[in-house]
């Protein structure tokens, strides 16, 4: 009975959900919602994003999609337009247009003007970001570099879930002798020059240039609108991290946000194994992985490791 009684409430639910969004598209028509202090969670695919995401979006505060927004980013300025140089969103790019858009498109989805929003590409973009809102805040989650390069090896063998947007590239992908065939998670500046590379040192590239990208950003951002979290640190104290991370958000840690983070790493999003540190060192590319991180040691001592 139980069984029953819960499925009528997720189809309760969902028609709400519908109706109410049917609704909000209707309003648009009288008001022009604008996002106020944004939250941008970003940070190189495979370093806790959506860990970080999904508890900022337990809070009632924000309106939150539950789900990354490439679809919608990538509809708005589609890297097909840049011949495919990168996914990064010049700031130039930036427009009273595309603020109306992202309104329309966060209010009618959620019902709110506040909303988090985690896309791994936007780690490229923050320049455009912070010109769209100048209020926004920034959370920068980063994590160490055999760990993240170890995931994002496992994550380009599942390229159906990290790769299907790369199908309309106009290049043939051959990494590591064509065991890789769709390029997976983005698009850095450079991209072409590792169509025919070993795995890791594409993973190297790729974790390279986000948190690159996103450090040179960081003295744009007023310090009070940017927030850091170490991944290792998150996943050894997730309340106290957490707590820290919404107080500089203004956002309330209330008791039902601390219960989540108290019990968050017992029903991890979207891990491959077991949550720890270093586990890249017993990995199966564990001597691949050490071959390319002295490439990586000024950029590891630029994140803090």
């Amino acid at each position: 009975m139980e069984g029953v009684m819960g499925k009528v409430r997720k189809t309760v639910a969902y028609h709400i959900k519908k109706w109410q969004k049917k609704l909000r598209q209707q309003v648009l028509v009288f008001i022009k919602p604008t996002l106020k202090q944004p939250i941008f969670v970003v940070g190189c695919s495979r370093a806790g994003t959506t860990l970080v995401y999904k508890t900022l979006s337990e809070s009632d505060e924000l309106g939150s999609l539950q789900k990354e927004t490439h679809d919608f980013w990538a509809g708005l300025h589609p890297a097909s337009e840049r011949a495919w140089c990168s996914h990064a969103i010049p700031e130039e790019m930036a427009s009273e247009e595309d603020r109306e858009k992202l309104g329309n498109f966060f209010y009618t989805e959620t019902g709110k003007e506040r909303i988090v929003d985690k896309n791994n590409q936007n780690g490229l973009s923050i320049s455009y970001l912070y010109k769209l809102y100048p209020d926004a805040h920034f959370v920068f989650i980063k994590r160490s570099a055999g760990d993240n390069i170890n995931s994002l090896i496992v994550g380009w063998g599942k390229s159906n879930e990290f790769g299907g947007w790369s199908e309309a590239l106009p290049e043939q992908v051959k990494v590591s002798s064509g065991r890789y065939e769709r390029w997976c998670f983005f698009l850095a500046e450079g991209w072409r020059d590792y169509l025919n590379r070993p795995i890791e040192e594409v993973c190297a590239f790729q974790y390279r240039m986000i948190n690159q990208a996103i450090l040179d950003a960081k003295p744009l951002i007023p310090t009070s609108q940017w927030h850091e979290i170490g991944y290792e640190e998150l996943i050894d104290n997730p309340v106290r991290e957490f707590e820290r991370t919404f107080k500089e958000c203004g956002l309330n840690f209330d008791k039902k946000v601390r219960e989540h983070c108290e019990e968050v790493l017992q029903k991890p999003y979207n891990t491959f194994s077991k949550i720890e540190v270093d586990k890249w060192k017993r990995a199966e590319n564990s001597e691949r992985i050490e071959a390319v991180l002295p490439e990586l040691d000024d950029l590891k001592r630029a994140l803090g490791y």
